[in-house]
């Protein structure tokens, strides 16, 4: 029984896990340039990595959050672009690398206005 239930969290840690958070706004309300907003997009992954950053498990970058969640949210909305409004990932490189540790969790996240 250990065993399934050690196997099951196993499995479940190596799945992506990412979230996209909408909410759609009026033109009149909320200003973007090169067009007229229909909704903030928010978008976060967290990764999974191994041995100080070096083996990615599960990736968690800024192009996965901008091109996969943000981009893909903003066309399945009905927009043509987004207007970046902020964005960041956790460093994984120089000294940063020690944060990773044996198993690291790394976090990225962007903001961004769907323009249509």
């Amino acid at each position: 029984m250990k065993k399934a239930i050690f196997a099951a969290v196993v499995a479940s840690s190596l799945v992506a896990c990412t979230s996209v958070e909408t909410a759609v706004v009026s033109g009149n309300e909320v200003s973007a340039q090169g067009g007229e907003p229909i909704a903030v997009i928010q978008g976060t992954a967290i990764g999974l990595t191994a041995i100080f950053h070096v083996v990615d498990l599960v990736q968690s970058d800024l192009d996965t959050v901008v091109n996969k969640l943000l981009v893909a949210e903003a066309k399945a909305m009905g927009g043509n672009k987004v207007q970046l409004l902020a964005a960041g990932t956790t460093p994984r490189h120089g000294i940063f690398a020690l944060t990773g540790g044996i198993i690291g969790f790394p976090m990225s996240g962007a903001v961004g206005v769907a323009v249509k």
